[in-house]
């Protein structure tokens, strides 16, 4: 099963994901953690993290992957974590940042982007990326999974 957490991408993915007919049988859960109360309550993320690293950061997308993991028991999970703009942007995390994470049977795998565009086209890019590398990954690893 898959389960994603969203900051910057609103529920991008989970729907992405749910627009498939079937998806049902693969898809557990959808959390929109946008504020940091949410990621919190919500992710388990710890607010320290969030303090010293900021929401839009490698740790707190790893405590993302990790706690909607543990939230939802999916076997897979993608979370982001960004800033789609147009405002909230600084010269250290620019309008585009996203940092991405996969776990996958608690394994997890972080990736930081820098997507070009407006606001739609930051959050497009990202949900798209997010699918391609969740695919990619599942490629990978499924030579070590029983067939079913």
């Amino acid at each position: 099963m898959l389960a994603t957490a969203e900051s910057c991408t609103g529920g991008g993915i989970a729907k992405a994901c749910t627009d498939w007919s079937g998806s049902s049988q693969w898809f557990e859960a959808g959390l929109v953690t946008y504020s940091n109360a949410a990621k919190i309550k919500l992710l388990n993320v710890d607010a320290e993290l969030l303090e010293v690293h900021g929401a839009v950061s490698e740790q707190v997308a790893r405590a993302m992957a990790q706690g909607a993991a543990q939230q939802t028991g999916a076997l897979v999970t993608v979370a982001t974590t960004g800033i789609a703009g147009p405002n909230g942007g600084a010269d250290d995390k620019p309008v585009g940042t996203v940092w991405l994470a996969w776990s996958v049977d608690g394994i997890v795998r972080v990736q930081h982007k820098v997507f070009g565009g407006n606001r739609e086209q930051i959050r497009n890019a990202t949900v798209a990326f997010a699918l391609t590398h969740t695919l990619s990954l599942l490629g990978t690893l499924a030579p070590h999974y029983p067939k079913p």
